[in-house]
Order: structure tokens, then sequence, then C-alpha cells
């Protein structure tokens, strides 16, 4: 009976859980296309070199060139995590990844900006989302669960 109800739960859940991982991937990825222009006058920084300074206004607290590091380190993830998590491959890890990087962007835009700022681009919601999204059983529609069923 048990078995059961898990089973119901996670069907009920599937498109849910699609909709979580697509809008985590589509924020993520949205942020990188930003730092690299591909918004124009639209964004948050239109370019590498804002970018890089905004990282070093989270990172005051780091030497440049370990702020510059953070920087490709931060961009590699958001773009490596959310196409996992869009695939569906590794979905609880990278749903974790995507968590804990959020979290840090939320902690270092509180304390180097204010309160304000991870409130305004929804990060901690994001962070939330990604950890609860890790704590699902299966995936639907995804890679993880064709490997699982054969």
């Amino acid at each position: 009976m048990l078995l059961k109800a898990n089973i119901m739960t996670e069907k009920r859940n599937q498109f849910q859980q699609l909709f979580l991982r697509l809008a985590i991937s589509v924020t993520m990825l949205s942020a990188v296309a930003d730092r690299f222009g591909f918004w124009g006058k639209n964004s948050a920084w239109g370019n590498w070199e804002n970018f890089e300074k905004y990282t070093r206004q989270l990172t005051f607290f780091l030497p440049d060139a370990l702020s510059r590091f953070s920087a490709y380190c931060a961009t590699f993830l958001e773009i490596a995590l959310p196409l996992m998590l869009l695939l569906g491959f590794k979905t609880k890890m990278a749903a974790y990844g995507a968590g804990f990087l959020l979290l840090v962007f939320a902690l270092s835009m509180t304390v180097a900006l204010g309160v304000k700022a991870p409130l305004d681009y929804s990060v901690w919601v994001g962070s939330a989302g990604a950890f609860l999204l890790a704590g699902q059983q299966q995936f639907s529609f995804s890679i993880d669960q064709l490997i699982k069923k054969q």
C-alpha cells in the first residue's frame, strides 16, 4: 500500500517536477546568456567585463585573481548544472549543485549588496526550489529514468 502511494505521489508530481527543472535551468542559463551579451540592452551585465566587475563586488574579500577565477567557475557551473537538469542526467546531483551554488550567490549578494538584491532576483527561491527538486526520488522525462528502466 505504501509503495503504491509513493508511485501515485511521484506520478502526480511529474509535471510540477519537470516545470521546476525547466524553470531553474532556463533561469540559470539566462544569467549566462546575459554575461555574454545575448540579452542586449535589457540586461543586468550585458558583457563579460561587467560581469567580472559584479563578481568582484560579491567576492570583495578575495584577491583579484581568485575573484576572476570564481567568475569562470560560476559560469561553468551555471552552464553544466542547468544542462544536466534539462536532460535529467544525474538530476539529484545537479539539483543539489544548483541549490548550493544559488545559496552561495544569495549569501554573497546579501553580504556584499544587502538583503534586497537576492530577494529582487529570487535567488533564495531558486536555491530552495533546487533543494526541493533534489529531495525527489525519481525524475520523470529524464535520462536518469531511461537508465533506471534498463
